[in-house]
């Protein structure tokens, strides 16, 4: 069994962390905090460059059709940059939802070219969608059927650049594979919350070689170590769950309820580890690190408000107790 990412791997996260290293994403999520999404959609270009908005589209529709996997990878990297915008629902979740859609070629084609940014909703989990006033396709989906809707009513989130929207049926629906697209969510998240927690491990680590107290670097006192050795061992002890699940996802072998408890235990663990790397990266930057001009803060925010998408701890735990 193979245990490790391959070159191929490796070089394709390198390079959407090169990308996205150059593109100023902390500036293109504030300006879409204010309505201004033209900052954030030429990142999504970038990604579209890089084959990202075509990973879970399959091959006879202009896609890559990758595994689960490469799914999970990009998520991770997307996480670790605080990318704006609906990449969960657009990259991960609607093309499992389009697969049966009447002008399914087209709309998959858009995605995988990044011409297309979709939004969803899946209640009772996911009832509201993000950035349904921004995207240019927004799906309904419940109990097996998918179908176009529209953005109603805007919801405030902790994280102003995730407005959440309530949405409307606008027109027929179709057949969908609504459990996978469910699951698919849910993992995308959590590889989501991994990278963040990664981005704002990193950013402490480096604060704290740098702030000095009492005429030392912080990062010397055995407090501050402690607390991120801590985050560390979490994110290292959820990332293999999550790539775990992804394999589970993957496999035509796999129980439907082993996949279930294999992704709610990945969300879980992610959530939790995000949540951890919040409070020892606010703790070790102090105050400053909550100040809108310091870009953790958005990191801050973004885990708060995606630890409750796509199933809350107390769900996820509730099918992972069941499963067992």
């Amino acid at each position: 069994m193979k245990f490790d990412l391959d070159q191929d791997q490796r070089d394709f996260a390198a390079s959407i962390d090169a990308a996205l290293a150059a593109a100023d994403v902390p500036g293109a999520v504030r300006a879409w905090s204010t309505g201004d999404t033209a900052a954030g959609k030429r990142v999504w270009n970038q990604l579209s460059e890089l084959g990202v908005t075509a990973l879970a589209v399959p091959e006879e529709f202009d896609g890559i059709g990758a595994h689960p996997v490469d799914l999970v990878l990009a998520m991770e990297a997307l996480g670790r940059w605080c990318v704006p915008g609906p990449v969960v629902e657009s990259i991960a979740v609607a093309p499992v939802l389009l697969a049966g859609a009447p002008d399914a070629a087209a709309q998959l084609a858009g995605l995988a070219a990044g011409e297309l940014i979709a939004t969803v909703a899946l209640p009772p989990h996911t009832p509201r969608a993000v950035a349904a006033d921004t995207a240019d396709l927004v799906l309904l989906a419940e109990n097996g059927r998918a179908g176009t809707a529209q953005a109603g009513t805007r919801h405030a989130s902790v994280d102003p650049s995730r407005g959440v929207f309530d949405v409307t049926a606008t027109g027929d629906s179709w057949e969908a594979d609504t459990a996978r697209a469910y699951e698919v969510g849910a993992l995308a998240t959590a590889a989501q919350l991994i990278g963040a927690g990664q981005a704002m491990l990193n950013a402490s680590v480096d604060y704290a070689k740098q702030r000095t107290q009492f005429g030392r670097v912080i990062g010397s006192y055995q407090a501050i170590k402690h607390k991120l050795a801590d985050v560390h061992i979490a994110l290292e002890l959820a990332r293999p769950l999550v790539y775990g699940a992804a394999l589970s996802l993957a496999s035509e072998t796999a129980e439907t309820a082993e996949t279930a408890r294999d992704v709610s235990a990945a969300k879980v663990a992610a959530a939790d580890a995000a949540l951890l790397a919040a409070r020892s990266a606010l703790q070790t930057h102090g105050a400053i690190g909550f100040t809108s001009e310091c870009d953790l803060s958005l990191w801050l925010l973004r885990v708060q408000a995606v630890r409750p998408a796509w199933g809350d701890a107390t769900a996820h735990r509730r099918r992972v107790l069941e499963a067992i």
